[in-house]
């Protein structure tokens, strides 16, 4: 028999997580939006409360999440804010290609470094000619003695300008293209990095994203990731992780757009009754909360499914962010039409949280390409 019960250790992640957004995330939230400014007053204080790197070993300075439990957070960091949620789960994200193929000596070196700097990281795949066709990647990083030389142009890169290191994919054979994809851990402020201004955006402008410019950087090859050529088969592994993550973030915006928008319509009194009481209304609500239920079971099964290593994980992960990212946005468009001239303002946030949803849809992989994965699977 199924059971959707939480364990005491899940409602306390929830807890501990729910406690530090409404103390840190959504009394910043306006703030960063408004500032377009990296949150390091937050994420500072995430350290220093154990919010940063959840899924990450706890002998490297992580909470040693399973994917559910790491859900579970980010759901509620979600909720809170997700332009300052995603600036602690796109550190994650960068930080997963260690986790899963970092030797000990290395994660001990990088994972030491990251906390000690109480920082983040930022992830190096997207190119302008590289989005989410990753075979199109063209930076490359060729082997001379005991040293690769890195050259290349990445994009849309998420952390750039504020992180401590940059963990980045790069030909190693140029001929053989996304055969020789290989991963690289790099320090941010190694010499031949450029990073450009950073890119102004619709919402989640809390997080920053940046161009980067490499040219004759000199990587240690000791800094290398798992084997020469295994870099593509790192990338998936890792959204495979991630994109649930991002689902879960969708989860906790949907939800806040939802529940803001819940209790603005029973104290809205128009023609002499709230307006949650008039059925056009009343409904979208129910479609909302029904809408936030499924987004969840979704997640939390993707979750499951990748912690108990069950078949068909990768599919279930595409999956989830595909439907939890595009029910945020019709779930925040609703709120914004619920409250109407209240919902499209700024007072409430309602329409900050549809901006911010809207690149739940885009990053790591588009809704589109998620479709793409997905038919693929089911047909194959």
């Amino acid at each position: 028999m199924l059971d959707f019960s939480l364990s005491n250790k899940e409602t306390d992640i929830i807890e501990k997580y729910r406690d530090f957004t409404e103390r840190w995330f959504k009394p910043n939230a306006l703030k960063y939006d408004k500032l377009a400014e990296f949150p390091w007053e937050v994420v500072k204080a995430a350290y220093d409360e154990k919010i940063m790197n959840g899924p990450m070993p706890e002998k490297f300075g992580g909470n040693g999440f399973s994917l559910y439990e790491g859900a579970l957070a980010s759901e509620e960091m979600g909720a809170g804010c997700i332009g300052i949620g995603i600036c602690i789960d796109a550190s994650t994200l960068a930080l997963t290609p260690l986790f899963l193929a970092a030797n000990e000596k290395q994660q001990k070196k990088w994972f030491g470094r990251i906390v000690e700097d109480k920082g983040v990281a930022a992830y190096c795949l997207t190119e302008p000619n590289a989005g989410s066709d990753v075979a199109g990647i063209k930076s490359a990083a060729i082997k001379h003695g005991d040293k690769y030389i890195l050259n290349g142009h990445k994009r849309f890169i998420t952390n750039a300008e504020v992180s401590s290191f940059m963990t980045v994919f790069a030909l190693t054979e140029p001929d053989r293209g996304a055969r020789s994809l290989t991963a690289f851990v790099v320090p941010s402020d190694a010499p031949g990095i450029e990073i450009k201004p950073r890119l102004q955006k619709m919402g989640q402008k809390a997080s920053v994203q940046n161009e980067l410019i490499f040219t004759d950087v000199e990587i240690p090859a000791e800094n290398k990731l798992g084997e020469e050529g295994h870099g593509f088969l790192i990338a998936m592994k890792t959204f495979d992780r991630t994109r649930t993550g991002v689902a879960a973030l969708s989860v906790g915006g949907a939800r806040s757009a939802y529940e803001v928008s819940r209790d603005w319509a029973k104290k809205r009194i128009q023609f002499g009754q709230p307006i949650a009481s008039q059925q056009g209304v009343a409904f979208m609500l129910a479609d909302m909360a029904t809408d936030v239920e499924v987004a969840r079971l979704i997640t939390h099964k993707a979750a499951w499914a990748y912690d108990t290593q069950q078949k068909g994980f990768s599919l279930l992960s595409a999956m989830s962010k595909l439907r939890a990212s595009d029910i945020a946005m019709k779930v925040a468009t609703d709120a914004v039409q619920v409250m109407a001239g209240d919902g499209y303002s700024t007072d409430f946030g309602i329409e900050k949280i549809m901006r911010d949803v809207k690149l739940c849809q885009i990053y790591e992989g588009t809704n589109q390409v998620q479709r793409v994965v997905i038919s693929k699977a089911i047909l194959k």
